[in-house]
């Protein structure tokens, strides 16, 4: 895997943490999808779930504006694990689930 994990390279992968890692609310941040499972293609998004229990969806909002201020080539969808009402993709998280660090 090495540098690029989930297909992305280290240095796209170092801009999504920096942003994270400034809101002190995120206990643990999981990527699913096809990023996680390795069948992603050039394009896919990164679908990114967040753990902590002080998460808002005005602390969500905050982040997506400034994932999306990254400028990256990537479509990044966040949701807050524990507000994800569809049970399907919160099993989904917890099989395919990867920690982002």
């Amino acid at each position: 895997m090495g540098n690029d994990l989930f297909g992305l390279d280290r240095s796209t992968r170092h801009k999504i943490l920096q942003v994270l890692n400034q809101h002190y609310g995120i206990d643990e941040a999981i990527v699913y999808g096809s990023r996680a499972k390795g069948n992603y293609r050039p394009g896919s998004d990164i679908d990114i779930s967040l753990k902590g229990d002080g998460l808002t969806l005005q602390e969500l909002n905050k982040i997506t504006k400034e994932l999306d201020e990254l400028d990256l080539p990537y479509q990044i969808d966040v949701s807050i694990y524990h507000q994800i009402d569809n049970i399907e993709l919160v099993e989904h998280i917890d099989r395919v689930g990867v920690r982002f660090e």
